[in-house]
């Protein structure tokens, strides 16, 4: 099969691009040299992403996600699971064939003992046929992806069965007909196609039985020829056919090989049937996964983005634990899925859970999961986030937050990649990789006693550190662009355009709230504006003129909030702990977390009130 670039999301979504030596689509040129698929940029102005990193020139591999303008498609090398080859292995005989005997064995009769069937004593061939059967059963569950099966099947029919040659046809599960086959010689050193018999195929297909065919000769002294076919059948519908022919006149085919094979097609096909199966959920695992991927690329191409982007290509090669600093809005978490998506562990699962919005308590459920009957209302077993993403990655926002008993338990995982779950005995080994991301100073947390300092140097095996948007403001326009695109896509609508008055507006402002204030800002703009042209007027709220002073910090601005808000709860509360916890909407945990954080506890105890 050719390698495809296949539409998953944006204006083209359902096309598909076969690419056999050079393709160009939008921009995007894919050739192939050397059994292997190169991208290139044809368009300078055009930002093109292959797994959320900008990219001019890069190598595809299968399962890559291409960002083109508004399209994300997804590559396909052409190495499908769900094919056997090679194809040029066989060559169908369509002519009409002289019949000597035939003998069928209907789905009923393989189901039944038949009358005239020998009886076998012990030691027999009927027990070489179930050693057989078993081996072949034992053989064929170990196989992953269609292709793998057909060589080592036809080598054990071999040993079983006196044939000369042998073939698998796999069959197309919507039209019937024959979509892939693989041939086999018993001598390894045959040569040429093995030749089968496309009406014998079709008839095995058509009324799902097995048959035995001897061919006639004029001659009788010529090379006698027979034939063995069964079907390889799911729920009345064949999927597939294992053929078998034999030129022996010392050991011909009997009726016993015709249900041996008949009984050796009904395991290959629960053992084919599984592995489309696991093709297809990989497949739309791959889809599915792109397609929540959409709005993570990365955009930017100032020097500190380049510096970053290159961080992020070098650590991805490795399994070490990162730390990701910088500001709120800065894009943390698209820089943890970036360093997952081209990683070794693309293919594993990604969990993201954030520590500062979750109770102490429900953290560490969440984080290790917990046993049945561990604490009221565990009415079952669940996993936890660590074990569910064994293999992939886990990010760990806020980390800044995590508590300190919390932090005991996870410098465990790191140390010795095992945990127990709440109410467990028993140790969890994983392996997963731990990508943690914090907007606060953590050095200023251990000299405060609320983070440990060996969870930190864990953790920062390898540091990554944001820069804020103030100190690349050559990405805020190419940056404001594709949310004035983006959202206005959303809406039904065309994607909008930024005037060039409004564009110097953004690139003057110092964005405190970094890519998120921005991307809220031109959000605000397209819902509210008149036109399909972004201007000045439509800006006016949460930004300022160039020559304006600017506004207090945005997180200094949130931070004196909270303090008033949990303040005042309190004060109405007269004091209860709960009850203000209540007015507030929060966990009393979290409530007394954010008054620790918040440096309140003064504060607390002037109003007579215990913590």
């Amino acid at each position: 099969m050719a390698a495809r670039l296949v539409a998953i999301a944006g204006p083209l979504e359902g096309a598909a691009f076969e690419i056999a030596d050079r393709v160009t689509v939008a921009h995007c040129r894919i050739t192939r040299s050397g059994g292997r698929y190169g991208l290139r940029n044809l368009d300078d102005q055009l930002a093109i992403a292959v797994n959320g990193l900008p990219a001019r020139d890069r190598q595809l591999e299968d399962g890559d996600r291409i960002g083109v303008g508004d399209t994300l498609f997804l590559f396909v090398s052409g190495i499908d699971a769900g094919s056997a080859s090679p194809s040029a292995a066989i060559d169908a005989d369509a002519g009409r064939l002289s019949i000597r005997s035939e003998v069928r064995l209907t789905r009923e009769q393989a189901f039944g003992a038949e009358e005239d069937a020998p009886q076998e004593s012990p030691g027999g061939r009927a027990d070489r046929d179930l050693r057989a059967l078993q081996r072949i059963s034992a053989a064929l569950s170990g196989i992953h992806g269609l292709a793998a099966l057909p060589r080592p099947l036809l080598a054990l029919l071999f040993d079983a069965i006196p044939a000369d040659r042998g073939a698998i046809i796999f069959v197309g599960s919507s039209n019937g007909n024959a979509e892939s086959a693989f041939g086999m010689h018993r001598n390894a050193g045959a040569r040429g196609p093995v030749r089968i018999s496309r009406s014998i195929v079709d008839r095995v297909i058509r009324d799902r039985v097995a048959i035995l065919v001897e061919l006639a000769r004029g001659d009788a002294a010529a090379t006698r020829r027979s034939i063995l076919a069964a079907p390889m059948a799911m729920f009345d519908r064949a999927i597939g056919v294992v053929y078998l022919e034999s030129s022996s006149r010392s050991d011909p085919f009997d009726r016993d090989h015709l249900r041996l094979l008949d009984a050796v097609g009904g395991i290959a096909a629960l053992a084919v049937d599984h592995a489309r199966e696991v093709a297809d959920l990989e497949s739309e695992n791959r889809r599915l996964q792109a397609h929540a991927d959409i709005d993570h690329n990365m955009i930017g191409q100032s020097a500190p983005m380049r510096r970053l982007y290159d961080l992020i290509a070098r650590v991805s090669r490795t399994d070490s634990t990162v730390l990701i600093s910088g500001e709120s809005g800065t894009g943390k978490e698209l820089v943890a899925r970036a360093i997952h998506r081209n990683s070794r562990r693309a293919a594993k699962p990604f969990g993201a859970i954030n520590c500062a919005a979750i109770t102490d308590t429900l953290l560490e459920s969440e984080l290790f999961g917990y046993e049945k009957g561990a604490f009221t209302g565990a009415a079952s077993q669940k996993r936890g986030k660590l074990e569910v993403a064994d293999g992939g990655t886990v990010f760990l926002d806020e980390i800044g937050e995590l508590p300190l008993p919390l932090q005991t338990k996870l410098l465990r995982v790191l140390q010795e990649r095992e945990f127990e779950r709440v109410g467990g005995t028993a140790p969890m080994r994983i392996d997963v990789r731990v990508v943690a991301a914090t907007n606060r100073d953590l050095t200023a947390a251990i000299n405060a006693g609320t983070f440990r300092q060996d969870l930190y140097y864990r953790l920062n095996v390898v540091g990554l550190q944001l820069p804020p948007k103030r100190e690349r403001r050559e990405d805020i326009v190419p940056l404001a662009r594709h949310f004035a695109a983006k959202h206005g896509l959303k809406r039904n609508q065309h994607p909008f355009s930024i005037s060039p008055d409004a564009e110097a507006l953004l690139v003057g402002c110092d964005w405190p709230g970094n890519v998120r204030e921005l991307e809220n800002t031109i959000e605000r703009a397209i819902v509210l504006g008149t036109s399909n042209v972004i201007g000045p007027a439509d800006l006016t709220q949460g930004t300022r003129e160039p020559d304006r002073p600017p506004r207090a910090s945005y997180h200094d601005a949130i931070r004196e909030l909270k303090k008033t808000l949990i303040v005042g709860a309190i004060e109405r509360a007269r004091g209860n702990h709960g009850e203000a916890a209540r007015l507030l909407s929060v966990h009393p945990n979290y409530l007394h977390r954010l008054i620790r954080n918040l440096d309140l506890k003064k504060t607390v105890r002037s109003l007579k009130v215990e913590v």
